[in-house]
């Protein structure tokens, strides 16, 4: 069984599914009279074409319309395979903005809520054997101006401004068909154990079975066999910790382990059998790799590392939040290391599966963040924290996240020097996440108003390398900074918490953007008006973060220009504004945090000799 790279859920692949992109009749609903019409059973109602996953704000989509469109419907048929009669038919949507009901043959088949995270329908009795044509309808509702629900960067307000972009609704991930047999695995979930060289698995199925079954695993890199397993099934969810062990080959410890230089990762094929018959067969995958902040450094695979991450907004011109092809998100990783990056802040989004995918093939570390609300209110907090609980759950498994961050820069939690519910629930929000995952930091609050987290992310756009120094050029300039400067005119010590000692970021930095043409708006933290002054800013900048030995990692904000936030080190197209090598050559200097020592012995770890096929 072959891997298939434009799979839209590449931690669990089958061969048999079918996308369902393309052309879809498309209809706005105002008035919001569908469901009472019964927009369900009426096609001549669907007097559009959209082209799908592609927002209906965006060009791509055959739309592009703007304006404030709270309720959507979408219809299109499709034929099954009569190859795959006896087993089950499954319908996955990858993302839908921001409530869904979808019927099949005009039978409600699926309702979600949540506009960043996935959803699966069983259609099969569904399903008219006296039709060639199947029936899919989707009803999506996105309130624009409901603050309530986790919306990230996209505007409650008819035209986007400052940092924030043009809304999008209703379908903006894949949507496809899948078959699969009566009992099947369902969710797969790979916890790496590098101190006792273990890879724990949890496989979860849709259903107990029947009959006793055998879950056979079989595990290996690069061809290199390092595990095989098979696993009695009587109820619907196993565990098993598996011990890898590469056979006749000889391999060190460093040569299996995931990190950016050598993103190694373990191939997975996970079959579920009665007997000799196999019932279900899927391809995963699994990085070896561990994560955490501590003794002032973050610490990859137990040694330090310094992080370099750019800010990532996932915002493509024509496509807005949705992917303009799963070639363009292997681009977007690529770009990132091209530019000296080791990692990204995914920004006010949950990211395409794709791209993780990408960043664990090629090598680049992942901030998880989560899109915020922008109040704070009991319906608030139902909605972000029931999806927030998808979000760790979907992306667990991908070896390049190595930080959750749940809220960011106080957003829907505005009050919290004064209200204490509002720091409960950033405390709450911080501890449920490592009771989810105990694997990786946390960070409550990113860029002030710090609360709880294993790492101080500070947002400070000083415009000058000359202020960083002064900040951040010492344990009591940091002191000094935390407590009086306050970067960005924010207050960073909450009165009932301290820093006390935990490593410390500049999670966003500088921020600069170079002016356009005559007449073009433009915005950014700082401005330079020429490529000679705006590389000049950049090495300004990067070199005296790097010179400050109590900082042990920043992020750059950003990565592209995004609609009229032009502070991008490439334009919105993904061109770029200067050498990238030059760019690169200031990411990647040599940084003063992290002493001669430390640096030659993470060389050591990872010149790897053997085994370098997954590197870029």
């Amino acid at each position: 069984m072959e891997r298939d790279e434009n799979h839209p859920r590449p931690q669990l692949i089958r061969e048999n599914w079918t996308d369902l992109g393309g052309k879809w009749g498309f209809a706005y609903d105002d008035s919001n009279v569908g469901l009472n019409e019964g927009w369900e059973t009426r096609s001549e109602v669907f007097n559009k074409i959209i082209t799908v996953p592609f927002p209906p704000e965006s060009e791509a989509s055959g739309i592009g319309d703007k304006a404030f469109h709270p309720v959507v419907w979408y219809r299109r048929t499709f034929q099954p395979d009569p190859a795959h009669r006896q087993g089950r038919l499954l319908l996955h949507f990858g993302a839908v903005d921001y409530q869904a009901l979808v019927w099949v043959n005009n039978r409600l088949v699926a309702q979600h809520e949540g506009g960043n995270t996935p959803f699966t329908a069983d259609i099969t009795t569904a399903l008219d054997p006296e039709k060639a044509d199947q029936v899919i309808v989707v009803r999506a509702e996105d309130q624009p101006t409901d603050l309530t629900q986790p919306r990230g960067k996209q505007y409650w307000e008819k035209q986007p401004r400052r940092i924030w972009y043009d809304r999008t609704t209703g379908i903006w991930q894949p949507v496809w068909l899948e078959y699969v047999a009566e009992t099947y695995i369902a969710e797969i979930r790979w916890t790496p154990d590098l101190d006792r060289g273990l890879l724990g698995v949890e496989v979860k199925l849709n259903q107990k079975p029947a009959r006793p079954l055998k879950l056979h695993i079989e595990l290996s890199i690069r061809g290199i066999s390092l595990a095989e397993d098979d696993i009695k099934v009587e109820r619907s969810e196993v565990r098993r910790e598996i011990a890898l062990e590469p056979g006749e080959v000889t391999m060190n410890r460093e040569e299996i382990l995931w990190s950016p230089m050598y993103p190694n990762l373990i191939d997975a094929e996970l079959s579920l059998r009665e007997g000799d018959r196999v019932q279900d067969r899927v391809l995963s995958y699994a990085g070896l790799r561990s994560a955490a902040f501590n003794r002032g450094y973050f610490l990859l695979n137990g040694r330090p590392y310094y992080l370099r991450l750019a800010l990532e907004q996932g915002y493509w011109p024509e496509t807005h939040l949705a992917a303009p092809s799963n070639e363009a998100l292997k681009r977007e990783v690529g770009l990132a290391k091209e530019l000296g990056f080791n990692g990204v802040r995914i920004h006010q989004k949950v990211e395409d599966p794709r791209f993780l995918y990408w960043c664990d093939r090629l090598g680049l570390l992942v901030w998880g963040e989560m899109a915020n609300a922008y109040v704070f209110s009991a319906t608030a907090i139902e909605k972000f924290t029931r999806e927030w609980l998808d979000v760790v759950r979907r992306d667990y498994s991908h070896p390049c996240i190595i930080t959750w961050v749940p809220l960011n820069e106080s957003w829907g939690v505005p009050n919290l020097e004064q209200d204490s519910m509002q720091r409960s629930y950033v405390k709450a929000l911080y501890n449920l996440t490592h009771a989810l995952d105990g694997t990786r930091p946390v960070i409550g609050n990113d860029g002030w108003e710090h609360v709880v987290g294993d790492v101080w992310g500070i947002h400070d756009y000083a415009p000058s390398g000359s202020i960083i120094r002064e900040r951040y050029g010492s344990a009591e300039a940091v002191k000094q900074a935390l407590a009086q400067t306050q970067p960005h005119y924010r207050n960073l010590i909450l009165p009932e918490n301290t820093h006390k000692g935990e490593p410390v970021m500049l999670t966003e930095v500088g921020g600069f953007s170079l002016s356009p043409g005559q007449g073009e708006a433009w915005w950014g933290y700082a401005t330079a008006h020429d490529n000679e002054s705006f590389l000049a800013k950049y090495t300004d900048l990067i070199q005296a973060i790097l010179d400050c030995p109590t900082i042990t990692g920043f992020c750059y904000t950003q990565l592209t220009d995004t609609g009229q936030e032009t502070n991008g080190l490439l334009r919105a197209d993904r061109t770029s504004k200067l050498d990238p090598k030059a760019i690169k050559a200031v990411t990647a200097g040599p940084t003063k945090a992290m002493p001669g020592e430390i640096i030659k012995n993470i060389q050591l770890a990872t010149e790897i000799t053997s085994f370098q096929e997954g590197g870029v």
